[in-house]
């Protein structure tokens, strides 16, 4: 079986990245903050000798619910940075708490409704074989998504 998503995991919530929209893994390393952004652009990195946004997914996703306090203190081990795929044209990474391998249509056996609240990023969201919920993200519409164009705070 082909693999079609990455599977990722952030605040504790499972999501699935297509893997034609995405680009490189990279380890967590240094960010540079950018004053007067939104809590959930993180700063920019050097990946690869290009600069890059850094967009913490979980606070992006619950920016309503984010603490006080550095949201660095969440960096672990398993911390990894997901870019987008250069064909979206957004130079930016999406901060995710680990990685879960990757996922092909077989390993899912139904489609949950889709919330009514949910942002036009998110796509399907299917039910595994063990009966895990996985949100599906289109990272096409997320990088069209006017709050995510809006870094300025």
């Amino acid at each position: 079986a082909t693999a079609t998503w990455l599977a990722v995991e952030t605040g504790g919530e499972r999501f699935l990245v297509p893997l034609v929209q995405s680009g490189e893994i990279f380890p967590w390393t240094t960010v540079q903050a950018v004053p007067y952004t939104q809590p959930w652009y993180v700063g920019v990195a050097s990946l690869r000798g290009g600069l890059n946004g850094v967009v913490d997914l979980q606070a992006l996703l619950h920016s309503a619910q984010v603490k006080a306090g550095s949201p660095l203190d969440r960096v672990t081990s398993e911390t990894r940075l997901v870019s987008l795929h250069a064909a979206l044209g957004v130079n930016a990474v999406l901060w995710v708490d680990r990685l879960l391998g990757l996922r092909h249509p077989a390993m899912f056996g139904a489609i949950a409704h889709r919330p009514e609240d949910a942002p036009a990023f998110f796509a399907r969201c299917l039910i595994d074989h063990q009966g895990q919920s996985w949100q599906e993200l289109d990272l096409q519409a997320l990088v069209g998504d006017p709050r995510f164009l809006a870094i300025a705070a």
